[in-house]
């Protein structure tokens, strides 16, 4: 898909500097700006999050994981149906990139031998994220997956390592790059992916307004997927870097110096007591990566 705008503004919109997490809500609307960007800008709470369930505590573990399977709807802007606010081929290009994300931190736990904090990432995907793509998994070449998911689940749960792991993992990776080709062939343009990074920031921004609870981090799960999310979208970044240099050099070298200051927010996968950034830091961080993003579409 061309974008049909050269300016994306989400997080973007945020002013970047000098503000509180309510006054970083207020957008600058001096730009040209996509409907899905304005909608989103506009909202007086977050588009795409919705509430969690539970008290302040964290989800972390086994028990956390059976807690998941309860709630229902979207997750901190992933799982649940279709954003309404997405065109398809988008919103199935973040949840495979959100599935990416939960899979990238969660091995990063696993070698670090932290098998009860990880297994939350590895069932998320199956209990928020599969379920709204299953039906549209032939539209990409895509195949059925759910199966492998479980597996590589259930060798975390009983800390499996070695070939019980590795081979499982082999078979999602394999089935996420098929997805990822059945996405470019239809979307073939550099700007899709900055399209899908940007998304997949905003859900990095709800999961860490999730993540902290009275000037604290209290829940590790979200902190992860966050740290998930925004280690996968640089990672995207990367992917297309070459196509980016040529288009603007000096907005890519923007975009990688924002993404060293923002990973500044999460110092290890397990999370401090207190969070290095607060929420309104963090949206500053992310809006300037938006604004050089923009640049780059």
């Amino acid at each position: 898909m061309k974008s049909k705008t050269k300016i994306w503004l989400g997080v973007g919109a945020f002013v970047v500097a000098g503000v509180n997490g309510a006054a970083a809500e207020r957008p600058m609307l001096d730009r040209s700006v996509s409907k899905i960007a304005l909608t989103r800008a506009l909202a007086p709470t977050d588009v795409s999050a919705a509430k969690r369930g539970g008290g302040e505590g964290g989800e972390q573990g086994e028990g956390g994981a059976k807690k998941a399977k309860k709630k229902q709807g979207a997750e901190g802007g992933e799982g649940g149906a279709k954003d309404a606010n997405l065109p398809p081929d988008l919103d199935f290009a973040l949840k495979i990139a959100q599935i990416r994300g939960h899979l990238l931190v969660g091995d990063e736990l696993v070698k670090q031998g932290e098998w009860a904090a990880a297994l939350p990432h590895f069932l998320h995907p199956s209990e928020e994220l599969y379920g709204p793509i299953r039906g549209r998994l032939k539209d990409y070449n895509t195949p059925q997956f759910a199966s492998a998911l479980k597996s590589l689940a259930n060798a975390v749960k009983q800390k499996k390592g070695g070939d019980d792991y590795s081979n499982a993992g082999k078979q999602v990776e394999d089935a996420l790059a098929a997805a990822d080709a059945g996405v470019k062939a239809k979307q073939a343009s550099d700007s899709f992916v900055l399209e899908t990074v940007l998304e997949l920031l905003m859900s990095a921004t709800n999961e860490y307004k999730q993540a902290i609870v009275k000037g604290r981090i209290a829940k590790p799960v979200e902190y992860q997927d966050a740290r998930g999310f925004v280690w996968q979208a640089e990672k995207m970044i990367e992917a297309v870097a070459p196509g980016l240099a040529k288009k603007n050099a000096d907005a890519l070298k923007q975009v990688r110096a924002g993404f060293a200051e923002l990973k500044k927010t999460w110092p290890a996968a397990m999370p401090p007591q207190t969070p290095v950034k607060d929420y309104a830091a963090l949206l500053s961080d992310v809006s300037r990566i938006e604004l050089s993003i923009g640049k780059l579409m």
